[in-house]
């Protein structure tokens, strides 16, 4: 009926995510050391946390991941007379703030610092000024249970058991659907093709010769799988720092986080039980190596939060992570690292971060955009960056030439002088990459063409079997 208004919820149902927990994120990003006030600020009850959150932390509410089949009824209704109103548990500058970006509300009901206007609280602001029964309601979840109870009519989003129990009561249903979340996005929140990257732990297993002792591969398999889960942790936790400018981003703005598909509190939670279950297989390791993934954390939260905005130093930075799973691996079967190894990891790294920020960059150039959303660089910086990332690549490729003429190389290898074809292959695939980068047709991540690219599996297992045939 167009004289009865319909009252639509914004967390959950409006919106796939939660302006609370988005506030919160926001404001954690801008001063990490916030993150120890909140708690204090929800002493002063739900209302007043909300309040003190949204004044504190802005996110642009251009940006929130609106429903499109939510969004779509909303319109048809407007379309038709319907007088709609925005009724939400969120704060009102948020509320004020969505309702002014979409224009289609003509009023708002929200939290406003003294009352948290939530369940019941929510359905007796809406009888008072509606009326029992004389309001229509859209929400999403159980909370909005006593709601719909006292509205004349359900709009229920995405959640199909809620609505047969709501027509079982004699309630009128309308439902409207909603792609399921389920296990996918969360895989892929959780980036498990990203865990290729913690095989480099296995290189000290590999290069020492040990691969067939049981105790030294066992140790290596949790190492493993502990820089994993960590990893894991540490993905979520930067997509949750970066959700405004992921959204921001033409490819990044389909993550699950950013997308609402995984929901904020969830990839908090998800957070805290990784980090356990990484810590818990840790303790079955040398201390060492719990020292460097602890040092892995602390670099990333500080990528995260803020090294990521420094050009140059943000690559470096890269490549150490990627030099310091090798050096984790080396401590978890308690073997020295070779200064070589070292040495062409760092070289053979810098140019993979190089690569991937070129991309970055002539993305953003052949938008004609100036500046990449999240890091320092600019449109401009392409040419540079190609420069150092080349020089890099010839640098790893030398490293490993001169390794192959030290002494230590005869200890380890029976026939060294067939590392010699290891050498054109290491300098053909790094030349490749930054070939197919100059090209556009290299994705933002290496790792994740590699994983796609028969040429580099081909290219892999040469240089494997040759390393074999000189051992």
């Amino acid at each position: 009926m167009k004289e009865v208004p319909l009252a639509v919820d914004l967390d959950g149902t409006l919106v796939r995510t939660d302006t609370l927990w988005e506030s919160g994120a926001a404001r954690v990003r801008r001063d990490p050391l916030a993150a120890f006030a909140l708690p204090f600020w929800l002493l002063r009850g739900r209302a007043a946390f909300k309040s003190e959150v949204a004044r504190r932390a802005e996110i642009d509410v251009a940006l929130l991941p609106y429903d499109a089949n939510v969004l779509r009824e909303l319109r048809r209704q407007r379309a038709e007379g319907r007088w709609l109103v925005l009724a939400t548990a969120s704060d009102s500058r948020i509320a004020e703030g969505v309702a002014r970006h979409l224009g289609l509300f003509d009023a708002v009901l929200a939290s406003d610092g003294v009352r948290n206007l939530k369940r019941e609280a929510k359905a007796e602001a809406l009888v008072e000024r509606y009326g029992e029964g004389r309001f229509d309601y859209m929400g999403e979840d159980r909370h909005d249970v006593p709601v719909w109870k006292r509205a004349g009519a359900a709009y229920v989003v995405g959640a199909r058991a809620l609505a047969r129990g709501l027509e079982s009561s004699g309630k009128v249903v309308h439902e409207i659907p909603r792609e399921p979340g389920g296990a996918v996005p969360l895989l892929r929140a959780l980036r498990v093709y990203q865990w290729a990257k913690n095989l480099l732990v296995f290189v000290p297993l590999a290069t020492a010769h040990l691969l067939l002792l049981p105790g030294a591969v066992m140790a290596a398999v949790l190492a493993f799988t502990a820089f994993s889960l960590a990893a894991s942790a540490v993905y979520l936790a930067n997509d949750l720092a970066d959700l405004q400018d992921d959204r921001r981003h033409p490819v990044k703005r389909a993550r699950p986080l950013a997308a609402g598909e995984v929901a904020i509190g969830t990839a908090a939670m998800l957070i805290v039980l990784l980090l356990a279950g990484s810590a818990a297989l840790c303790a079955l390791l040398p201390p060492a190596f719990g020292a460097l993934l602890a040092t892995y954390l602390a670099a990333n939260l500080a990528y995260s939060l803020r090294i990521k905005r420094i050009p140059v130093v943000d690559v470096f930075v890269l490549a150490g992570l990627y030099t310091l799973r090798i050096l984790a691996g080396a401590a978890a079967i308690a073997v020295p690292v070779s200064h070589w190894l070292l040495g062409f990891s760092l070289f053979a790294f810098l140019s993979l971060a190089l690569v991937k920020r070129f991309v970055e960059v002539s993305n953003v150039a052949s938008r004609d955009e100036v500046n990449v959303a999240g890091r320092g660089y600019v449109a401009g910086d392409g040419e540079l960056l190609a420069m150092l990332g080349t020089a890099s690549a010839s640098l790893s490729v030398l490293v490993f030439a001169l390794y192959i003429t030290s002494p230590q190389v005869v200890v380890l290898y029976r026939a060294p002088a067939l590392l010699w074809f290891a050498v054109p292959l290491l300098l053909y695939w790094m030349s490749r990459i930054w070939f197919l980068a100059h090209r556009g047709a290299l994705h933002e991540d290496p790792l994740l063409f590699a994983l796609h690219d028969p040429v580099s599996y081909v290219t892999g297992l040469a240089i494997f079997l040759t390393m074999l045939a000189a051992t």
